[in-house]
């Protein structure tokens, strides 16, 4: 059985949108993320486990509201108090999340078939999520995420970098089309290249 890409029928590779005449480093880049592994930790409520003692491949879980924390790799995502999403390219992740989690303490859930995310690259990156989303991103930078809803689809926002902008954006599985409609339109204005 082979794994198909929420985005298999929807993304179309090549340069889109008002790109003439421009040079391709101010298109905006806006690629699929695949192959993710994608884990949602939940603290239990009886639990007295401290998640300042806890790291994964070196990087601490955020204990805020909007934060999320890792690398190109790997992304940590605080959710909701005692709830964190983990999205990694690495095969062997639940492996080391589980020698992390103590199933006494915390309920660890595989959502990697059910997410189709988007990743929003170029200067204007910004102004793509500012045409679909309420979220006041002025004071957004690296490492924040927040979760909204884009053109009334429900969205996890986490800005990867600052220098370019970029923007991974997660949704359901089942509004992969819609979703990837929404921030391809939105994107036209600019111009973009699929990859």
């Amino acid at each position: 059985m082979s794994k198909i890409s929420p985005l298999s029928n929807s993304h179309e590779l090549g340069l889109h949108g008002n790109y003439k005449n421009k040079d391709e480093a101010d298109l905006l880049i806006i690629k699929e993320i695949t192959n993710i592994k994608i884990y949602q930790i939940s603290k239990y409520k009886n639990s007295d486990a401290d998640i300042k003692n806890i790291s994964l491949n070196g990087h601490n879980f955020p204990a805020n509201s909007g934060l999320s924390a890792g690398d190109e790799n790997m992304r940590i995502q605080w959710h909701a108090p005692n709830v964190w999403m983990i999205l990694s390219n690495n095969e062997d992740i639940f492996q080391e999340i589980k020698k992390q989690f103590m199933d006494s303490d915390f309920a660890i859930t595989d959502l990697s078939h059910s997410r189709a995310i988007i990743q929003v690259k170029g200067k204007d990156a910004l102004n793509v999520i500012k045409k679909g989303s309420p979220l006041n991103l002025n004071d957004f930078g690296k490492n924040n995420c927040a979760n909204s809803v884009y053109h009334g689809i429900t969205i996890t926002l986490d800005m990867i970098n600052n220098d370019p902008l970029t923007f991974n954006i997660m949704a359901l599985r089942s509004f992969a089309g819609s979703f990837h409609h929404a921030i391809t339109d939105a994107s036209l204005e600019f111009g973009f290249k699929a990859v």
